[in-house]
């Protein structure tokens, strides 16, 4: 490809693109590039993945299937974060017994 044609596309790319940040769907490449594999980035990469052939901006649904999975995933990790945090004391029962004598 022509240096000229690739910027010239480079170029079209980010003017048609609206956003700071875009979810991109890729595309099956010669190269080994895997199909369907959705990502978000900025908006320039965006522009060059389009440039290169290697992905497509995702719709709508897509988008929102992609923040959800997201969404989600943040929660399981933070729920996973708060179970590793949890600290149990074990109190032998001799001194739980002591204490109730105590009260």
């Amino acid at each position: 490809m022509d240096v000229r044609t690739y910027y010239k596309k480079l170029r079209e790319a980010e003017a048609q693109l609206t956003g700071e940040f875009l979810v991109m769907v890729s595309l099956a490449t010669p190269e080994g590039g895997k199909d369907n594999v959705k990502t978000e980035v900025p908006r320039g990469i965006a522009a060059r993945l389009i440039a290169e052939g290697r992905a497509l901006v995702a719709n709508e649904a897509e988008a929102a299937e992609f923040h959800a999975g997201n969404q989600e995933g943040l929660l399981r990790h933070k729920e996973e974060e708060a179970a590793r945090r949890l600290q149990v004391m074990v109190i032998p029962s001799h001194e739980l017994r002591k204490t109730k004598e105590r009260n």
